[in-house]
């Protein structure tokens, strides 16, 4: 090989060397990618800071209103006074009671009905019912319905201060009715207030004021 053959060979392997080197060189294409992918971290996270990401509220839940509002709908019909029942008349008003007599003074109340004011108009027999009423809640007799019905010398059909034994027919349960009437305040009785009641020929023995004569009874306050 000459001397140019030689040099040429070794300038040749010169530079194949140096463009190996130049491309295995640490730090070269590998440092540009780090930068990159650095500053596009960088990006990405400045991106995804609590001060950049936008703050949306939760959306409503529907099924969660729906249930608030039956609970209120609920409460409001809780809190609200129960509708009283109006009738057009006193006889519409004895015709919704039921017979039964299911306590003592409602069956104290009813005897008296019966056995005072039985065949009596209607108001009349309610009439009767307010004086035990109004007598009981007065101060001036005794407190109890029962008590006040068979107090001694009042009225004349309690025997031995018991009311006797009433047949339960179609009288005694109007009667039974027309108490429940009067203890429900359900109709405004013509004789409000009347502490006493007699037949027309006799008078009470006490002092009294006339408030209104129904059927065969006064009565008087």
């Amino acid at each position: 090989m000459t001397i140019l053959q030689r040099a040429a060979t070794i300038a040749a392997m010169t530079f194949s060397l140096a463009g190996l080197l130049g491309n295995s060189a640490p730090g070269h294409a590998t440092g540009i990618d780090r930068t990159t992918v650095s500053l596009t971290a960088l990006a990405n996270l400045n991106a995804l800071s609590p001060q950049n990401v936008p703050q949306v509220a939760p959306a409503a839940t529907p099924v969660a209103a729906v249930e608030k509002t039956a609970i209120e709908k609920t409460a409001a019909e809780q809190l609200a006074p129960a509708e009283e029942e109006e009738f057009d008349t006193l006889a519409q008003a004895v015709a919704a009671q039921d017979s039964a007599a299911a306590d003592d003074a409602l069956q104290c109340l009813a005897g008296a009905i019966y056995f005072e004011s039985k065949g009596e108009p209607l108001t009349g027999q309610l009439a009767v019912a307010e004086v035990i009423i109004n007598r009981a809640k007065s101060g001036r007799f005794p407190a109890d319905v029962c008590a006040v019905v068979k107090q001694r010398g009042q009225f004349s059909f309690v025997r031995g201060g018991q009311i006797p034994t009433i047949t339960k027919g179609a009288s005694y349960r109007t009667a039974v009715a027309v108490a429940k009437v009067a203890l429900a305040s359900a109709w405004n009785s013509p004789a409000d207030k009347a502490l006493y009641f007699n037949t027309p020929d006799r008078r009470p023995s006490v002092r009294a004021i006339k408030v209104a004569s129904i059927g065969n009874h006064v009565f008087y306050r």
